[in-house]
């Protein structure tokens, strides 16, 4: 039950930070972005480090430094995603993969789906269903969009595999290691793209607000990760396009279609079956 409130937490806040950075994005340049929201993320887990402790084994330098990889291009590639066509529309993609891969690898390290044998499919059937943009009002994806989203995914299931792997015992270690990787390949591809960054100032406070609530997102999962199955931890942190969809409706108008209530609506029975069992 711990695991599952913060999985669904750790889905909230990467949904509503989903939002602020391709609000961000569709302002400046992606990386001009993602260099405000990458430090200011390492800066709450700094903050953190007295509070949870940090232990900086081998195997939390090699896991945290691979999921901060992961982490920037998962930075890079889902804000330049949500920045190019309607939030509503792109997220299916990125959420069916970010929860998919974690899902294989739970099962290949010996998890089971018994006891989330209905709520965890349902849980799937909800990351469509609450991700997905329908109708004739809806923009088309282009075919580029649609390969930057399913890269997102595929970054982002990385991220949190990568994390997943940590030892149990090293605090928050590998997400100081993993954000202070990010931020400096991050600097080190701005540097060498500052030519093609053009001349537009980022939103700082927005971007800077996108990584501080990446950063909440992430020790939520991993604490949930620590606490519970892979399997289902990951499925319910897929859930993040319904903070994203909600902002979006509310801040910039895009329409919630009934397709998408009909998952919200899924996504509650999912969550109360896998906490019933």
């Amino acid at each position: 039950m711990i695991a599952l409130l913060l999985a669904l937490g750790s889905s909230l806040a990467y949904g509503c930070a989903n939002f602020l950075g391709g609000l961000g994005a569709r302002k400046a340049h992606v990386l001009r972005t993602v260099m405000i929201a990458a430090p200011a993320s390492l800066a709450v887990e700094l903050l953190l480090w007295p509070f949870l402790g940090a232990s900086f084994s081998t195997g939390a330098l090699c896991w945290g430094a691979a999921s901060g990889v992961a982490s920037a291009a998962a930075f890079a590639l889902l804000y330049r995603t949500l920045a190019i066509g309607p939030m509503n529309v792109l997220s299916p993609v990125t959420a069916l993969v970010s929860a998919a891969l974690p899902v294989g690898v739970g099962l290949l390290q010996g998890e089971r789906l018994a006891a989330g044998l209905v709520g965890l499919p349902l849980a799937l059937v909800a990351v469509v269903l609450v991700s997905a943009g329908h109708g004739a009002g809806s923009a088309r994806p282009s075919r580029t969009a649609l390969l930057l989203a399913f890269g997102a995914g595929a970054a982002i299931a990385l991220q949190l595999i990568f994390l997943h792997q940590a030892p149990s015992d090293s605090g928050v270690a590998p997400l100081i290691v993993g954000r202070a990787v990010s931020s400096a390949v991050t600097l080190a591809a701005a540097g060498l793209m500052h030519r093609k960054l053009g001349s537009v100032r980022p939103a700082y406070a927005m971007s800077a607000a996108a990584g501080v609530l990446d950063s909440l997102a992430n020790l939520l999962f991993l604490l949930a990760a620590r606490s519970g199955d892979l399997t289902v931890v990951a499925v319910i942190t897929a859930l993040y396009p319904a903070g994203t969809v909600l902002l979006a409706r509310g801040v910039l108008s895009e329409r919630i279609h009934r397709g998408q209530l009909v998952g919200l609506g899924t996504a509650a029975a999912a969550v109360g079956l896998l906490a019933l069992t």
